[in-house]
């Protein structure tokens, strides 16, 4: 694995591309700790993940099962992918060249936002296999896409290529073939280049608004616009942030000043 900074922008790359970047133990490991050391570095505001030479990632290793290189499968701790199990305080963008599929599609499911080259491929191929979505595969699909079209990818194991991706909302952006690193890259810079604050608070809000009743939900906006508004009021940020914030919990509060976050 690689780990290329420039600036805001962490790029992660899985770099075994004599196995279509397939992740064995190893490497789940080595991406769980890069993505942990991305997290805590004040000076990095975006991820960027992607896979060397051409492809994405193809899931988990099946060669190395039985293996000491397997892919450790448990119900808590680190994803048998590395960091699929993860909520990170920053937002990251894969890169998707080639194929996205079985826990490479799961991967892609974990990051924010897709950018995917022209002729990049998506798919649950574990089907054909018997092997079961565990990375997260079966929430965040339905949850990105629909239950509808979740199903139907689920079920059937089928190759959905990049337009089709883009047309349901598994994609965000496509772009030309071999241009899906520098893409999101320039993407990333332009988020970094954002207030952070608001940008991580209401990314944060939107992920764990699921489950939660509607009430429930606004309570945790509200908290996170509060949070904000505090935190920021001596940040380097404080002159774009608080006044924002400010108009937010006006807002909130029926158009009647706050003195203080609640």
């Amino acid at each position: 694995m690689l780990v290329d900074r420039n600036g805001p922008v962490t790029t992660v790359v899985i770099n075994r591309p004599e196995a279509r970047n397939a992740v064995n133990g190893p490497t789940a490991a080595a991406l769980y700790s890069a993505f942990e050391q991305f997290d805590r570095d004040d000076a990095a505001a975006v991820a960027v993940l992607c896979g060397n030479g051409g492809t994405f990632c193809a899931g988990a290793d099946l060669k190395a099962f039985g293996t000491a290189e397997a892919n450790a499968v448990h119900r808590t701790g680190p994803g048998p992918m590395g960091p699929s199990r993860m909520v990170l305080s920053k937002p990251v963008i894969a890169a998707v060249s080639g194929y996205a599929v079985a826990g490479g599609l799961e991967l892609a499911l974990w990051c924010d936002l897709r950018v995917a080259e022209e002729d990049a491929v998506f798919g649950v191929f574990c089907r054909r296999w018997g092997v079961p979505l565990i990375d997260g595969g079966t929430v965040r699909l339905p949850r990105l896409i629909g239950h509808s079209r979740a199903m139907d990818m689920i079920l059937t194991g089928r190759a959905v290529a990049a337009d089709e991706a883009l047309a349901m909302g598994l994609a965000n952006r496509v772009v030309p073939k071999g241009q899906a690193r520098q893409a999101a890259e320039v993407l990333a810079a332009e988020l970094a280049a954002l207030p952070q604050q608001c940008l991580r608070s209401d990314r944060l809000s939107a992920l764990h608004q699921w489950g939660l009743p509607e009430s429930a939900a606004l309570d945790l906006e509200f908290a996170s616009i509060s949070r904000v508004a505090a935190e920021a009021s001596t940040g380097p940020h404080a002159s774009r942030e608080v006044p924002a914030a400010t108009v937010r919990r006006r807002e909130l509060n029926g158009g009647r000043p706050v003195s203080r976050p609640c």
